[in-house]
């Protein structure tokens, strides 16, 4: 009886034995033939690349500490999925024209000034911002996320296929090649600029003008106009404009922001985790590269001061008292465009009353 019994814990194991050994095998075929479908699967998200037009020169600290970061940024995030292809102002397009070759999808994406392109839509000019109104760059960084700027500018945007999503908020400043007296005749002094600032100067007395980014330094240079307004000391310093025009100018003329201009229909055409994790890139980047831009303009003015000969005069208050009369009538005529407008300017206007502004 016991060996019986035996033979049959013997026959119990075999059978349990071979039915392991067949499971195991069933595994091993079934992952072999899985294999090549994940292969296909990793294999159909094909790399998919934009180009990308900046409105400032490759020499810039904008194209390496705003693009740069960007274009390593997403293609690390998105393992390699969406890769940005950089150009300086002028490969492609510059200045005005930046935001039209986006419009029409010749390009999905680029960097511009608001200031541009002020007639696209009511809210632009306040975009770009209004001189004379806010004084820091975290200010700006409230109005445009915060307080609804950005939205309902893109509102604005949507019918013509396009969106904006701001890189960084920033000052702009204004160098000149000598200094100011009060009580100077200012209408000799060709100051380059662009967008409201343009009324701004004027409206104080000087002769602004409009040049393109790449033009300014040889403008400076050769004495085609006496200052220039572009952005603060790290743009000024890397555009290497103190080296004409020493002069730098304070209290701050505007702060505004840099914006990205993106194509809807392209954006449309990416997957829908990289749209997740490319908006959620440019919202992170919006405040580390407005905050870190501070620090480097702190850096690029004491390189200038102590390095460069670089000597600092505030607008004498005979040009500053024109300075608030003209920013309020920018103000109202901002205002004045649509109920928009003048929603985010009565919104601008409450801001700068809890700062003691206005």
């Amino acid at each position: 009886m016991a060996i019986r019994a035996d033979n049959k814990e013997e026959q119990e194991m075999s059978r349990f034995n071979g039915e392991l050994r067949r499971r195991t095998v069933l595994k091993g075929t079934l992952a072999i033939a899985a294999s090549p479908a994940i292969i296909r699967s990793a294999a159909a998200q094909p790399t998919i690349r934009w180009k990308l037009q900046a409105y400032y020169p490759k020499a810039s600290a904008s194209f390496k500490d705003s693009l740069g970061v960007l274009a390593s940024e997403i293609q690390a995030r998105t393992d390699g999925r969406l890769e940005l292809e950089l150009f300086g102002v002028g490969e492609l397009a510059t200045g005005p024209e930046i935001f039209n070759m986006v419009r029409r999808g010749v390009i999905p994406m680029a960097t511009t000034y608001p200031g541009y392109n002020l007639g696209e839509a009511d809210l632009m000019g306040m975009y770009a911002g209004v001189p004379g109104t806010l004084r820091e760059p975290w200010e700006m960084m409230h109005l445009t996320k915060n307080l609804g700027l950005e939205e309902a500018l893109n509102e604005e945007l949507r019918p013509k296929g396009v969106f904006m999503m701001a890189d960084k908020a920033l000052t702009q400043e204004v160098v000149l090649k000598e200094r100011i007296q009060p009580g100077d005749d200012l209408a000799a002094v060709k100051v380059r600029s662009t967008g409201a600032m343009l009324e701004f100067l004027d409206a104080a007395g000087f002769a602004p003008v409009h040049i393109a980014a790449p033009e300014i330094y040889q403008s400076l240079a050769t004495g085609v106009i006496d200052g220039a307004n572009w952005g603060g000391p790290v743009g000024i310093l890397s555009a290497r404009l103190w080296e004409v025009a020493k002069v730098y100018m304070r209290p701050t003329a505007l702060i505004s922001n840099d914006c990205y201009v993106i194509n809807i229909a392209a954006w449309e055409q990416l997957p829908a985790d990289v749209q997740t994790i490319f908006r959620s890139l440019l919202e992170e980047r919006h405040f580390q590269r407005s905050i870190e831009y501070q620090h480097q303009n702190a850096v690029a003015l004491r390189t200038g001061l102590e390095k460069l000969g670089v000597e600092v005069q505030r607008f004498p208050d005979d040009i500053m008292a024109k300075f608030a009369e003209s920013s309020r009538a920018i103000l109202a005529k901002e205002m004045a465009k649509g109920p928009k407008a003048k929603e985010i300017g009565e919104k601008l206007a409450g801001l700068m009353k809890d700062l003691g502004y206005a």
